[in-house]
């Protein structure tokens, strides 16, 4: 197995250029869809149900399976599972491009979601095989960082493009084609320089991982509460937090993680086992990343509906309109290692959350009879900045110091907790918006002014979340030692 210290030779970037192309594709297919709704709505022949879960099948089934993506990962392989992820990706994004009912476009939606619940996790876990603790991996995860952050934004500007000039099902057409193409250079780049291809492997004298037995009833139970959860939230936008469907789902996932944690005391091989919490800074990564995600995804549900609802852009507008934050976001990745290993890890993370808090409260001031340049531009510019440092970070932090071995359920475990903190998030803010607008009308407002209202407040609200962030993050590392987080960004080979 090749490695190295530092320097990221050809073959480097070519394998860091494909598993970067896989988390890009994975988040692409998150957003794409946003500014497309409509018109798939009327080209299917969707209900108002049925078209929210068009969006909602591809995130339950992503967020709920990740941690069983990771772990598969972990026993079987890294590029076995990332060559299935990407294979079951491309063929799902081609069936939701031919969908003429709504129920196989639906279906196509959450096997998009089963195969991108493989794909990251084993994406992460091959980069952080690729490239051990050192300035290398830095480089490496600012690139994960650029491409993740722009993979939402770039999401809402292809979709917009691709609606406008062919027609809702090429946007599942390109993700299609895309996908194939990051399969191929996966399935070539990898084994260049990882000929085990993240293969499971022990030291010797040890039993290989992929003998352990897999923790069906553990994997079922939090499965299981992850989607009740999901559900349970994505109602909660729809009807009301009072709904006996909404507070049955949320009892059931309360239930079904209880489970889950008694099953987890008692298995031999446990899904999440105790020593990825106790070997390394996990639970404090992960902690912070829920935060940082429950902000990052409502961001990008509300901006496209102010930019399109209230400033009354097109679909191909609202996508120009991704691009500034999109160039911050990469800007910002690019920079986070060099910004680390000058003032640490625990200032940088402080100061990217307090920047992109500092952007949001800027755009809480929006006005409905703003414009894009007045009102969007400038503090989007701050918010990428901000976030994609802040990501960086977190997901260092989030994988740092675990064995190889459970390499995988730790990327499935940041990415499980960003999913979860991003659900979660986005149903109180819409809530919260969709009470703030409807007061507002009731009071003789405008609706346009109502909306501009509640979105408003949801920016106002995700400033305040991460100014909590930052100071939590403080904490965290106070009480983890006297010295800052030990975020590999700045270790040296």
């Amino acid at each position: 197995m090749q490695k190295h210290s530092g320097t990221i030779t050809r073959h480097h970037r070519a394998a860091l250029a494909a598993l970067a192309g896989a988390q890009f594709t994975v988040m692409l297919a998150t957003s794409i869809v946003n500014v497309a709704l409509p018109q798939i709505r009327a080209g299917v022949g969707l209900s108002d149900s049925g078209t929210t879960w068009v969006v909602n099948a591809y995130g339950l089934a992503f967020g709920a399976l990740l941690l069983a993506g990771g772990r598969a990962t972990d026993l079987l392989g890294g590029r076995r599972v990332l060559l299935a992820g990407l294979g079951l990706f491309g063929a799902a994004s081609l069936t939701a491009g031919l969908a003429g009912t709504p129920e196989l476009l639906i279906a196509a939606r959450a096997l998009q979601g089963l195969g991108a619940a493989a794909v990251a996790p084993a994406a992460l876990a091959l980069l952080m095989e690729l490239f051990p603790p050192g300035p290398g991996r830095g480089k490496a995860l600012g690139v994960w960082g650029a491409v993740s952050g722009a993979g939402g934004a770039a999401g809402v500007l292809l979709g917009g493009a691709l609606t406008q000039a062919w027609g809702w099902p090429w946007i599942f057409h390109a993700v299609a084609g895309g996908t194939w193409l990051v399969l191929g250079g996966v399935a070539v780049a990898v084994p260049a320089v990882l000929p085990s291809g993240g293969e499971p492997s022990t030291p010797s004298g040890r039993e290989p991982r992929r003998r352990d037995r897999f923790d069906l009833p553990g994997t079922a139970s939090v499965t299981l509460a992850l989607t009740a959860l999901v559900w349970g939230l994505t109602g909660a936008r729809r009807s009301g937090w009072a709904d006996t469907q909404v507070l049955g789902a949320l009892a059931l996932a309360v239930v079904l993680l209880v489970a889950f944690v008694l099953i987890e005391r008692r298995h031999p091989h446990p899904l999440l086992p105790p020593r990825l919490f106790t070997e390394a800074r996990v639970g404090a990564g992960n902690a912070l990343m829920a935060l940082l995600g429950s902000v990052w995804i409502a961001l990008f549900f509300f901006l496209p509906l102010h930019q399109q609802q209230v400033l009354g852009a097109s679909p191909l507008v609202t996508g120009l309109g991704q691009l500034p934050p999109a160039g911050a976001i990469m800007l910002g990745s690019a920079l986070a290692p060099r910004i680390a290993r000058r003032a640490g890890p625990t200032a940088t993370v402080t100061a990217a959350l307090l920047v992109e808090a500092g952007g949001l409260l800027w755009l809480a001031r929006i006005s409905a009879d703003g414009s894009y340049a007045a009102d969007i531009l400038g503090p989007s510019l701050l918010i990428g900045f901000g976030l994609s440092i802040a990501f960086v970070q977190l997901t260092a932090l989030s994988v740092e110091g675990v064995p190889r071995t459970d390499a995988g359920l730790a990327g499935g475990l940041v990415n499980t907790t960003r999913q979860m903190g991003g659900a979660i998030g986005l149903a109180v803010l819409a809530t919260v918006a969709g009470s703030v607008t409807a007061h507002a009308e009731n009071s003789g407002r405008p609706h346009v002014e109502a909306l501009t209202a509640g979105y408003g407040t949801a920016f106002g609200i995700s400033a305040a979340v991460l100014i909590v962030t930052a100071a939590l993050a403080l904490i965290l590392a106070r009480r983890a030692s006297r010295r800052p987080l030990p975020v590999p960004l700045t270790h040296t080979s």
